[in-house]
């Protein structure tokens, strides 16, 4: 397994050892032991798949308690994956993390607690999953504006359309105007 380093320090993309041959491929996607000898120490209680069609964008999500950490990955198709750093005592807050997941790379990526967190579909159709480190809680959910300026998410918008978005997803809030951490929540 490999770990490699982003732009925003907790922000991980992490690319599997895949072992094929003519009848298909093998990769371990989720290995406590190995995971925490890379640093990455954390424990999932929920698992979430979704499936979406082309041109659709979800998020950016995040909760304000029962704050989850997302290790994600697509099995099908490829998604524009994103990190968006929502601590307001960070360094780095406002600034984001792309990455393309597709069934063909096998990334994953980290994304920590204090991120808001989005992707958009590029190809036809994708399964992406994602592992949480906490449950989800509706009433504590928060969304962020995906074409926020003052993030500046460069999207790979399909022939430049505008996203589909749920009702949720197009009411969600500026950086500015959102609830974001303001202080450390370990």
């Amino acid at each position: 397994m490999k770990v490699i380093d982003t732009e925003i320090a907790e922000v991980k993309i992490i690319e599997p050892d895949v072992f094929g041959d003519e009848r298909g491929y093998f990769m371990e996607t989720w290995n406590q032991p190995l995971f925490q000898q890379h640093g990455l120490d954390f424990a999932f209680v929920q698992d979430n798949h979704s499936r979406s069609p082309q041109g659709i964008l979800r998020g950016l999500h995040y909760q304000l308690r029962h704050t989850q950490g997302k290790l994600v990955r697509v099995v099908t198709g490829k998604v524009f994956d994103v990190a968006v750093d929502i601590r307001k005592y960070s360094p780095t807050f406002g600034h984001w993390v792309g990455v393309e997941l597709s069934e063909e790379n096998h990334r994953m990526l980290w994304v920590p607690p204090g991120f808001a967190h989005g992707f958009y579909v590029i190809s036809e159709q994708a399964d992406f999953l994602y592992k949480c480190t906490d449950i989800y809680t509706p009433e504590h959910e928060r969304c962020i504006r995906w074409d926020d300026t003052e993030i500046g998410i460069d999207w790979p918008l399909v022939d430049g359309k505008p996203p589909l978005l749920s009702d949720k997803d197009r009411q969600g809030a500026s950086l500015l105007e959102a609830d974001v951490f303001t202080q450390p929540f370990f």
